[in-house]
Formats: C-alpha cells, structure tokens, sequence
C-alpha cells in the first residue's frame, strides 16, 4: 500500500512539471505573437502614413496637370475666338476659318476653283451651308435665291415669283416651304435679327391699294415679316420690314429678264458671323 502511494506522489509530480512547461512554452509562443502582431501594426501604419504622403503628392500633380490643361485649353480658345482683319478688310476668327475650310471641303472643286479671294470663300462657304439647312437644291441659284455676306451681315435675295404674284404683296402658297426653312433657321440662333427689304423693277404701278413703288415694296417686306413672325413663330423684336422702291437695282431695267432679276425680297441676317457657322454646321 505504501509504493501505491509512492508510485501515484510520483505520477503527480511528474505530470505538474509537464503542464508548467506547456503554459511557459505557451507564454513564451504568445508574447511573440503579440511582438509580432505588434510589429505588423507598426508596419501597417507606417505603410498608409506612406501613401497618404503618396496620395497627397499626386493630388498636387493632377491639380497642377489640370490647371496646365486649363491653361492650355484657355490659349486655345482666345486663339480660336480671336479676330483678325483680312487683307479685303473682312473680320473673321480663326474658329471661322476652320469651320470655314471644312465646309470648302465640302463644295465642288469646280465651283471652289472660282473662288479667287477670302471673301469668295466666304461666300461659298455660306452658299452651301444655307443651301443645306434650307434644301434650295431644287432651285436655280442664279435667279430664284442668291447668298452673299459682307464681314458679318448675311444677304438671302429670294426673286418675287418664290414670294408674290405680279404686281401684288400678298405671299403666294408655294412660297410656304421657303419661309419655314428661313424662319427655323433664324429661330435656332437667338442672336440673329432680320431686316426684311423689298425691292421692285422700274416699272411704276398705282392701284386703289398700292399707291406706287415705295409702297409696293414697303407692303411686300411687310407681308414677309407678318408671315414669319404669325405663322412661323419668329419673335417680331428680331424682324425690320423696309422697302427700297427701284432704286437699287442688281441690272438695267431694259429687257424682262432684267426687271424680274430686280423685283426681288432681300433677307439680311445681322448674326456673329462665328454664331452663324455653329447654327449653319448644327443644321
């Protein structure tokens, strides 16, 4: 009974001795755990304290990036909105010179080859546009409609036959699509007014409702800007009516080609001529 009992003090003290070295080898493992755990904390916070420098460091560069692209971006449109006077005295910016050329690109290089100067160009530029938004393909140019400019005024001459009858100033039907063409494309820029003239051959005319000439003419751009302003929705703060009887006449009034090629309806748009190139390449 004795060695029982000295054989279980024994056992006891045997197994006490491997559980104290388990909990210090335990300890020991944990206190790394904890010195590395430590350590990649250390590590972690140095590391975002890095790249919030970093951050701030490309901030800074895509800012000054960004006020370089402003910079740059800014030289370019005072390049592009810059006014120059032309050789001909013409005024135009170097965005309407481009759009310009693009547009030319555009034309027949045999009506392009008779463009000898800038405002040729122009012309042509502004024939072609015109002739885009309005579809006057179906006409004939040289006596139904006509386009010219002078620096920023653009001139629409449109014969009495598109417009009237003979001798009277109320506006026939089939003047209806011309009009709608002329009104969409005034109304789509906010900036354009209108002067609307009428014009006559020599011929003198008196009837119980037209006294002569001038009133011919004065009447007829008056029927115009009725018509575009009631029916076609053109603001009436943006339209002029004048009449100029016969006394600018495009030929002489001797032969009856010559007096229809006078009795005419002059439209003059007064835009910026850089906002008319941005309505004309928008239609």
């Amino acid at each position: 009974m004795k060695k029982i009992s000295i054989v279980l003090v024994t056992v006891l003290l045997m197994s006490s001795c491997v559980s104290k070295k388990k909990y210090v080898a335990l300890e020991q493992e944990n206190g790394e755990l904890k010195s590395e755990l430590t350590k990649t904390r250390v590590a972690k916070e140095d590391l975002e304290a890095k790249f919030a420098a970093i951050q701030v460091r490309v901030d800074n560069y895509n800012q000054k990036i960004a006020s370089l692209n402003e910079d740059v971006e800014g030289l370019k449109i005072e390049n592009d909105i810059k006014l120059e006077v032309n050789d001909d005295g013409s005024v135009m910016s170097n965005e309407s010179k481009r759009k310009m050329r693009a547009t030319l690109a555009k034309v027949d290089p045999a009506e392009l080859a008779n463009a000898k100067t800038l405002k040729d160009s122009m012309n042509l530029a502004v024939q072609y546009n015109l002739a885009q938004a309005m579809d006057t393909s179906d006409l004939d140019e040289d006596e139904d409609i006509a386009v010219d400019i002078n620096e920023t005024v653009v001139m629409i001459s449109i014969s009495d036959k598109m417009l009237f009858n003979t001798g009277s100033y109320r506006i026939s039907n089939k003047a209806n699509d011309i009009l709608q063409k002329l009104a969409d494309v005034i109304n789509s820029e906010e900036s354009i007014d209108v002067m609307v003239e009428g014009h006559t051959d020599s011929r003198t005319i008196s009837t119980d409702k037209i006294a002569d000439n001038w009133d011919l003419s004065v009447l007829r751009a008056t029927s115009v800007v009725r018509k575009l302003q009631n029916k076609y929705n053109v603001a009436p703060k943006k339209l002029i009516a004048s009449g100029r009887s016969s006394y600018q006449p495009l030929v002489d009034n001797d032969t009856r080609d010559n007096r229809s090629k006078n009795r005419r309806t002059r439209i003059i748009l007064l835009p910026n001529i850089d906002k008319f190139f941005a309505l004309m390449e928008a239609n």
